[in-house]
C-alpha cells in the first residue's frame, strides 16, 4: 500500500473543506438527482441529451466528493508559526527583492491554501521552499521557472 501525500493547511482551511464536502453530499447531491429525475422523466433514455448531462454532472460531483474526503483523510493541520524566528506555515514574510530593490510580503501556507494572486504561496512552491527556516536578515537565493532571484529577508511576522 502506497503512502498517501499529506496536506498541509490551517485548521480555518480544514473546516473549509468539511463545510464544501458537507454542502455536496447534501444540497448539491439532491439538486443533481432531481436533475437526473426529470430527465429521465422526457422518455428514451438512449436519446436524452438532459439525461446525458445530468448524468456527467452526476460523475463529476462523484469526482469532487471522492477528492475532498482524500483531502481531508490526509490533511495534516499546521498551527501558525512556531515563535522561533524562523519562516513557517503561517507567517507572513516581507523581502527585499535585491535585483529589483523592490519589497514584496508574501503568506506562506499549505498547498490547499495557496493563491499566488493574494500573495499566499505554500511552502511546497520555489519561493515557499526557499524561505522555509530562514530568519530575519537572511539573504536566499530562489530558483524558480522565470529564473532565479535574491531576496533578503526584511521582516517575519505570525
Amino acid at each position: 500500500m502506497t503512502s498517501e501525500t499529506k496536506f498541509k493547511m490551517t485548521k480555518t482551511r480544514y473546516v473549509e473543506i468539511q463545510e464544501e464536502l458537507t454542502y455536496l453530499q447534501t444540497v448539491r447531491e439532491k439538486e443533481v438527482a432531481e436533475l437526473i429525475k426529470e430527465a429521465r422523466s422526457f422518455g428514451d433514455l438512449s436519446e436524452n441529451s438532459e439525461y446525458d448531462e445530468a448524468k456527467t454532472e452526476q460523475g463529476k460531483l462523484y469526482s469532487k466528493i471522492a477528492e475532498l474526503k482524500n483531502v481531508l483523510d490526509n490533511a495534516e493541520i499546521i498551527e501558525a508559526g512556531d515563535h522561533t524566528g524562523a519562516v513557517s506555515i503561517g507567517c507572513t514574510v516581507t523581502v527585499l527583492d535585491l535585483e529589483l530593490n523592490e519589497e514584496a510580503s508574501y503568506q506562506i501556507v499549505g498547498s490547499q491554501e495557496a493563491n499566488p494572486r493574494m500573495q499566499r504561496v505554500s511552502d511546497d512552491s520555489p519561493i515557499g521552499k526557499g524561505l522555509m527556516g530562514k530568519a530575519e536578515g537572511d539573504v536566499v537565493t530562489i530558483s524558480a521557472p522565470a529564473g532565479a532571484f535574491q531576496y533578503k529577508i526584511l521582516r517575519i511576522e505570525r
